[in-house]
C-alpha cells in the first residue's frame, strides 16, 4: 500500500537518528510505497477532497543521498492506505490548522495516525493533568504570586513554557530563589502566557526516560536521556546522552494504565516522559527514540510500529 508521511522536509532529516526515517525504511522493506509531503503541501477546496502535493520516494540505503524522488503529483489523502502525521512541534497555529485539514480528510475516508482530534486534545505538557496519581507536584498558572507560593512550598523547582520542545525554555530555580523573578518575567511575559511549574525531581540524574507506547502497549525498552555537563535537561536536543535500558516496574505500571486509554482515543504512538517515579509529559505529535533503542537493545521499534499500523488497518 501507499503510506503518506506528513513530515518536515526530507532534506532536513538526520537519518542516523530520525524516527520517521526508521518508519519509512521499515515500510519500504515490507513492500509499501513511501510517499511524503509537508504541511504546506496540504489543501482543501470546495468540491474536492483534502489533497497534498506529494513526493513518491525510494530509500537508497546510502547514508548521504538517502532517497530518490520517483514522482511528484497531487493526490487525495483518502486514496492512501495510511497517513502518518510526523510533523515536529511546536504545536502552533499552523499545526492546529493542519489537524483540522486532517480531520476533514478522515471524514472523507482517510486513515490518519495519530488521530488529528487526539492531537488537538492532548497538548504535550498539559495532557498529564488527567493522570494526577502519576505526576509530581505541579502548577499551571499565569500568576506570579502562585509561582512564588509554589516555590516557597517546594524549594527546588522547574519552570517550563507549555509550547516548547527539546528542552527549550526550561529553567531550574533553587531554594534560594535566585533569578526567580527574571525567569517568571521571561516565561509568562508579565502575566500574558501560562507556564508549568513542577517540583524538581533529583531522579533526572539517572535520566529523563522516554517510554514508548505502540498500539496501547509499552515497548519493553526505554531511552534514558541523561543530562551532561551540569545541565538539568536530559533532552537529546539539549545535549543529553541517550542510554537504552529495560523499562522499570513503575514505568510499566504507568504505561499499562495510560496505554489503553490513549489508544482508544486514536493515539497509536505515544512517548511518555518519566523521571524517577513520576510522569512528566505525554508526547503525541512526533515521538522519537526508535533508532537509539533499536541500536542499543536490538529491539526493532519501527517494526513494532508498522506491525501496529498494518493490524489497525486490517481490523
Amino acid at each position: 500500500m501507499k503510506i503518506l508521511f506528513v513530515a518536515d522536509p526530507l532534506e532536513s532529516f538526520k537519518i542516523y537518528k530520525d524516527t520517521t526515517f526508521a518508519m519509512m525504511r521499515e515500510a519500504q522493506k515490507r513492500g509499501h510505497q513511501v510517499v511524503a509531503c509537508e504541511m504546506t503541501d496540504v489543501r482543501w477546496q470546495r468540491g474536492e477532497a483534502v489533497s497534498a502535493l506529494v513526493r513518491e520516494v525510494r530509500l537508497t540505503g546510502d547514508a548521504d543521498a538517502w532517497f530518490v524522488e520517483t514522482g511528484k503529483q497531487r493526490a487525495a489523502l483518502k486514496d492512501f492506505g495510511a497517513v502518518i502525521m510526523r510533523k515536529d512541534p511546536p504545536f502552533d497555529s499552523e499545526y492546529f490548522y493542519a489537524t483540522h485539514l486532517l480531520s476533514q480528510a478522515e471524514r472523507e475516508g482517510a486513515k490518519v495516525f495519530n488521530s488529528p482530534v487526539a492531537l488537538r486534545n492532548h497538548p504535550e505538557k498539559l495532557a498529564i493533568l488527567e493522570f494526577p496519581q502519576f505526576i509530581a507536584p505541579t502548577l499551571v498558572t499565569r500568576n506570579e504570586a502562585d509561582i512564588r507560593e509554589f516555590h516557597a512550598t517546594h524549594g527546588d523547582i522547574i519552570l517550563k513554557p507549555l509550547d516548547g520542545m527539546g528542552g527549550m525554555g526550561i529553567f531550574k530555580v533553587g531554594a534560594d530563589g535566585l533569578n526567580l523573578g527574571a525567569i517568571i518575567e521571561t516565561l509568562n511575559r508579565d502575566g500574558a502566557q501560562t507556564v508549568m511549574v513542577q517540583k524538581f525531581l533529583p531522579g533526572i540524574a539517572q535520566g529523563d526516560k522516554r517510554v514508548l507506547l505502540i498500539g496501547g502497549k509499552p515497548v519493553p525498552f526505554c531511552l534514558a536521556r541523561i543530562p551532561q555537563g551540569g545541565e538539568v535537561r536530559g533532552n537529546l536536543a539539549a545535549g543529553g546522552k541517550g542510554v537504552a535500558q529495560p523499562i522499570s516496574a513503575r514505568d510499566r505500571e504507568i504505561a499499562e494504565a495510560l496505554g489503553p486509554i490513549l489508544m482508544a482515543r486514536g493515539l497509536m504512538l505515544v512517548g511518555l516522559d518519566i523521571i524517577g517515579e513520576s510522569l512528566t509529559e505525554i508526547n503525541v505529535t512526533s515521538p522519537t527514540c526508535f533508532q537509539e533503542i533499536t541500536d542499543q537493545m536490538g529491539c526493532d521499534v519501527a517494526a513494532l510500529f508498522v506491525d501496529a499500523i498494518e493490524q489497525a488497518l486490517a481490523a
